[in-house]
């Protein structure tokens, strides 16, 4: 049984899969009160497994959000899935929220991933990770190409008046967990201790 999980961007998403038979399950867990969505994902991966009568043993694979994204929930999924795979003994599959994002619609032109990385910064994905780059350029790279944009609702409001392919992956709310399935089929897995965060840039310091 594959575990799926990702609390890097707006909500905690978590699935269950089964390869041999493509069963498929998802919890989606959004924000309660100042309870930010990432301090539910152990709660809600015991929950879903008890729906199917399964236990933690039952697990054979995790795939988990690897980054970028929220830096607290970077660490929620990077802190989950390694206790996990080395308390049962089982391997990670890690991918960045770039590519999941990529896949959250169909179209023709290339796919081109945009989210905020702060300090006049954007994450840009382009069939790869393009790393952190000032806005400005990303702007001319648009302007220039055929591209279809995945963005956050803070890169939309820079990006729409652009282009007309543009959309926030927040408006289609799309079930990440599901996309992170899918993908995480087609990934080799490693150890736990070989999983990596993708800190593109260096975590905030509080107090800077």
């Amino acid at each position: 049984m594959l575990l799926t999980f990702d609390t890097c961007l707006d909500k905690t998403y978590i699935g269950l899969a089964d390869k041999k038979t493509n069963f498929k399950d998802t919890i989606i867990v959004e924000n309660e009160g100042n309870k930010y969505h990432s301090a539910f994902l152990i709660s809600n991966i015991r929950d879903i497994l008890k729906k199917h009568n399964l236990t933690p043993n039952d697990i054979t694979t995790i795939a988990t959000d690897i980054g970028p994204g929220s830096f607290t929930g970077i660490r929620a999924c990077m802190t989950v899935a390694k206790v996990m795979a080395q308390q049962l003994n089982i391997k990670i599959t890690g991918v960045s929220s770039l590519e999941i994002l990529s896949k959250i619609k169909k179209t023709e032109n290339t796919p081109l991933v945009l989210l905020d990385a702060r300090k006049n910064k954007v994450y840009v994905w382009e069939k790869q990770i393009l790393g952190a780059i000032p806005t400005e350029e990303v702007q001319e790279k648009v302007k220039a190409g055929k591209y279809s944009l995945i963005t956050d609702d803070s890169m939309f409001e820079i990006f729409s008046p652009i282009t007309d392919d543009i959309v926030s992956y927040t408006q289609i709310n799309p079930n990440l967990a599901e996309i992170l399935t899918d993908i995480s089929f087609k990934k080799e897995a490693v150890n736990w201790e070989d999983l990596t965060p993708l800190y593109i840039q260096p975590p905030p310091v509080f107090g800077k």
